[in-house]
């Protein structure tokens, strides 16, 4: 019977062209060179995309729900200016603040803006007090039910007593001032010293009103601020200004009082007793300077005359800046001219020449002169010195009798200073507190606020929020964030085997090929069948779409050229590689869970070998669930059971397919028969197996599966080597790993594993970019039977 093939093509046998061992030691995992495996991650957004793009339309519709259903929010800004340098041409500047000052000032100036002294004004000054839309603006879906919760708890609250007329006005005077700070915004523009303040309503003309009302307000608040200001400083220092006068006055009174008592008299700002001290000390000290220089003069001029008249003309030296004497200077002149013609005239005739002897007797008699005027000079420097000596005396006698009468003046002089300092001080603070008070008098109605609006508050023409073109772009990038999210989780959960690679990485054993999915199991029944719930077992009772269970046991033999016969095929080619030598070979099929195709698997695989023309004996030792020996058109009458207890010999209960000369040893299910471990491990099951070998080629035995189910476990010793059918998609990778571990008898001697039931539509996306699943369209002329869509699951 002729298979049909999907039309899409499985791996080619590339695999054929690996070295043909039963298992390597580690899993060949694919080199991870670099942190992130951008095709695997490729791989699972394609895989993944429908998730990703549901999750991204399911954002998107919600944005677009409540873009239909939020209520249009209009804002007006307006921008204020504030400027130290506005007052520069009234008012002393200070000195230019720092930038951490700066800052302060304007982020007080935003805390301002926002506090609800300033909300309290623009409602008076706006007169908002009473307007709807601030004491009952539309409300959101989210606002309605919070009013709602707030409703009913408000029927299990207490209820106040009624509140007076004022007490309403007020009450709803705060409330329209916490609707105004509520949707009030001011923050600074960048790093400027400009302030922007805006307001968002649904109302685009009250937006404006409001905005434009702060503004005002805020200027208003400026200049009241300062007039207040320099109103209370006025009122203060006029007050300290009365007291310090009079402290001042009182103060210098005093003073005057104590030197009329003391009989302190002063002139000039200073004592008289004082005075006349200062006025002798300087009169003593040009005594004091007279007294050296006469001394020195007088000393100079004794010296030389000590040296007697000859010395003292000849050696001496004498100044004339040191003497105004002429009479001295010309008989100097007169001495110094003899001298010359003396000795003129003593180199030219001799000393004893008569003008000699003149000369000589001339200049004597000078010197004689000479004498005579110094010591004259001396004398008169002598009375000089004296006089001066005696001036210096008189003044220091003066002094100190000056002296000794201020000694009681200076005790009281000392209380006297105490006083003119109090006195000097509360004058000084009267004066600086005079120009502070005459400074806060003139600011006091100064007309200009430090700050300027520099645009003014419109009326908006656009809605500010919602923001549909941010919505939406947020509700895209949300869905794909949770589209990705829900991917990620969605392939975290898929723990079973869907490719090559999962083979080699999980369980470290040979990949043989797929088996496609054959019928098609209703999409409902493998939605609704939970992923871990492990596949359905198929009965030969439940043909579905058309095609019996019976046929499906030929497909290796009716579509030789498809997918299903090229996978069984290597199958093959890995038994006669592995073991090669043996002229009869046991394989034995195994599977994780029930129903996951080893039946079929076992039935195809045998039916490939018989028509080969191998020897081929088909062996159902599933004794629990015999799916194998259901698919028989006519019930056996005695089987492998009766055979191995020696009821009946094993070849009389063989059946033989006439088309594919395959031999067959079903099961007839006893209800009684609970020890079917027991019965695999028997001597008369290994009995059959000896007689079996000798006459067969190839046996194959469909075992049950490995879970907790031991039949395989006890017929092991009899198998050469196992062939592991997983159902593609359905059995958890985890499960397989862990059964292998603990049979290591089993494990060493797999051939390799079949991934069965694949939907080869659905493979392609699960494997990596440059995987071979890929490209398996590139081999369909590899295959001529088609296979119909209509399959069932084996």
């Amino acid at each position: 019977m002729a298979i049909v093939h999907s039309g899409f093509s499985d791996k080619v046998v590339a695999m054929h062209q690996k070295n043909f061992t039963f298992h390597s030691a580690v899993p060949q995992g694919g080199s991870q060179d670099s942190f992130i495996d951008l095709d695997k991650l490729m791989a699972v957004v394609t895989r993944r995309f429908r998730t990703i793009l549901l999750a991204a339309a399911a954002c998107v519709i919600l944005a677009v729900a409540y873009l239909l259903t939020a209520t249009s929010s209009y804002t007006s800004m307006t921008q204020i200016l504030l400027d130290e340098s506005m007052t520069k041409y009234a008012e002393d500047q200070p000195p230019a603040a720092s930038g951490q000052q700066a800052d302060m000032e304007i982020a007080s100036a935003v805390e301002i803006l926002k506090s609800n002294e300033m909300a309290l004004r623009v409602v008076d000054t706006g007169g908002l007090a009473d307007n709807n839309r601030l004491l009952n603006p539309p409300l959101s879906p989210a606002a309605l039910m919070k009013s709602g919760v707030d409703l009913i708890v408000s029927i299990f609250t207490p209820r106040r007593p009624p509140m007076t007329p004022e007490e309403q006005r007020e009450a709803q005077r705060q409330k329209v001032a916490a609707v105004l700070q509520d949707n009030l915004k001011v923050e600074r523009v960048t790093r400027s010293s400009v302030v922007a303040v805006s307001y968002s309503s649904t109302d685009k003309q009250l937006a404006a009103k409001v905005t434009r009302a702060y503004a005002d307000a805020y200027l208003t608040d400026q200049l009241n601020a300062n007039f207040d200001a320099t109103e209370r400083a006025s009122v203060w220092l006029q007050e300290r200004l009365n007291d310090l006068r009079q402290r001042a006055q009182e103060a210098s009174l005093e003073v005057e009082k104590y030197k009329a008592d003391n009989g302190l008299t002063s002139t000039g700002g200073e004592l008289m007793s004082e005075q006349q001290i200062s006025d002798l000390n300087k009169q003593l000290i040009i005594a004091q300077a007279d007294t050296a220089s006469a001394s020195a003069r007088y000393n100079q001029y004794k010296s030389i005359i000590d040296q007697g008249p000859d010395n003292a003309v000849k050696n001496a030296t004498i100044s004339s800046s040191s003497t105004d004497n002429s009479v001295l200077q010309d008989l100097k002149t007169r001495y110094l001219a003899v001298q010359k013609r003396e000795q003129d005239v003593t180199q030219n005739f001799g000393a004893n020449h008569p003008q000699a002897v003149a000369l000589r007797a001339e200049r004597q008699d000078i010197t004689r002169q000479i004498y005579q005027e110094l010591q004259q000079l001396t004398a008169s420097y002598k009375n000089e010195y004296d006089v001066a000596q005696s001036r210096a005396s008189s003044l220091r006698e003066s002094i100190e009798n000056v002296v000794g009468k201020n000694s009681e003046a200076n005790k009281s002089l000392v209380h006297l200073n105490e006083l003119n300092q109090k006195a000097t001080a509360l004058k000084s603070l009267y004066e600086s507190y005079l120009g502070r008070f005459e400074q806060a008098t003139q600011q006091r109605s100064f007309p200009i606020a430090k700050a300027r609006v520099i645009s003014v508050a419109g009326v908006p023409t656009a809605p500010s929020s919602p923001k549909k073109t941010l919505v939406m772009a947020l509700a895209v990038i949300l869905g794909l964030m949770a589209g990705c999210g829900l991917a990620a989780l969605q392939e975290f959960r898929d723990r079973f085997f869907r490719v090559e690679a999962d083979v080699r990485s999980a369980l470290g054993l040979k990949f043989l090929g797929y088996l496609p999915l054959l019928g098609q199991q209703s999409r409902s029944r493998r939605q609704l069948r939970k992923p871990n719930a492990g596949p359905e077992p198929a009965t030969a009772e439940e043909p579905e779409n058309g095609v019996a269970f019976e046929r499906m046991m030929r497909i290796s033999v009716e579509a030789p050229r498809s997918i299903f016969a090229e996978t069984l095929r290597n199958a093959k080619l890995a038994s006669d590689v592995m073991l090669q030598g043996r002229a009869d070979r046991v394989i034995g099929v195994v599977s994780a869970l029930p129903g996951e195709g080893k039946s079929t698997t076992a039935a195809n695989f045998a039916a490939l070998l018989a028509s080969s023309g191998k020897r081929t004996l088909l062996i159902d030792a599933d004794l629990r669930n015999p799916g194998l020996s259901r698919t028989l058109k006519s019930q056996p009458q005695a089987g492998l059971i009766e055979a191995v207890l020696g009821e009946v010999p094993w070849t009389n209960a063989v059946k033989v397919d006439p088309r594919t000369k395959l031999a067959i040893l079903p099961v007839v299910v006893r209800d009684h028969l609970l020890h079917t471990s027991e019965l695999l491990s028997s001597q008369g099951m290994h009995h059959l197996m000896e007689n079996a070998r000798k006459l067969f080629d190839y046996i194959v035995v469909d075992l049950a599966p490995l879970g907790p189910v031991i039949d395989a476990k006890a017929f092991a010793p009899q198998v050469d080597a196992f062939l592991l059918v997983a159902e593609w998609g359905a059995t958890p990778t985890n499960l397989v790993r862990d059964i292998l571990e603990q049979e290591p008898q089993i494990n060493s001697r797999i051939l390799g594993v079949i991934l069965n039931k694949t939907d080869m539509s659905e493979l392609p996306r699960y494997s990596d970019f440059g995987g071979t699943e890929r490209y398996r369209q590139k081999y369909v002329s590899y295959y001529t039977e088609v296979q119909p869509r209509a399959q069932v699951d084996a």
